[in-house]
């Protein structure tokens, strides 16, 4: 599965169904064979993603969480490439369903975020906006989706900037399992009035001074 490719000159953004089965590999930046699944074990449990998943899974740990993904019909894991690298890690859900069901009141039309993007010792300057660019792009692409939810910790002020510079609008705190959260709304106007504001500052910098 493809998204639209960055145009913010970082280099092309595509996305592919993450495979949880162990037959799969891939050739890590060091040249091993890995499967999805050590990959995303050796992301999530980075000291830089502690707060996306603070529990410290074990890889078996993991590989049930994405096998268990790969069957549901309501949840969707992605593996985010950058020219073709493997660069973050994409979870699309039907809150109804998954992950806040009894949280909050969804609304017809609402869908389920959650976004990591690979720890590094060499950032790319804009990289991460980018990529939630593209990623708000994939999911508003499918016009049933009307509102994007995300969760992230109270305490992660780096994504909740990150989130609002894309129109995101926090509504309030939840409990759950895993983390004290910050529920966050998306509505497809909301994403399209911040992307029409960037585009306006670009063109006219100081303008976005005032």
């Amino acid at each position: 599965m493809t998204a639209p490719a960055d145009r913010t000159g970082v280099g092309t953004l595509t996305l592919r169904p993450l495979d949880p089965f162990p037959s799969s590999q891939l050739r890590s930046s060091r040249g091993d064979l890995i499967t999805d699944t050590e990959m995303v074990h050796a992301w999530v449990t980075h000291p830089k993603a502690a707060l996306w998943l603070p529990q410290h899974p074990t890889l078996p740990d993991i590989e049930r969480e994405y096998m268990g993904i790969a069957a549901s019909e309501h949840h969707h894991a992605f593996v985010g490439l950058h020219d073709g690298e493997p660069a973050f890690l994409m979870e699309r859900y039907d809150p109804r369903y998954v992950k806040l069901v009894g949280l909050y009141e969804p609304e017809p039309g609402d869908v389920g975020l959650r976004l990591l993007v690979a720890p590094t010792d060499k950032p790319v300057h804009g990289f991460t906006r980018a990529v939630v660019t593209t990623v708000m792009e994939h999911l508003f692409a499918d016009p049933r989706t009307h509102r994007v939810v995300v969760g992230p910790d109270v305490t992660d002020t780096a994504a909740h900037h990150l989130d609002e510079s894309v129109g995101f609008v926090p509504e309030h705190a939840i409990d759950k399992p895993e983390k004290h959260a910050l529920l966050s709304f998306c509505a497809r106007e909301q994403f399209e009035a911040a992307g029409v504001r960037e585009a306006v500052a670009a063109r006219h910098p100081a303008t976005a001074l005032r």
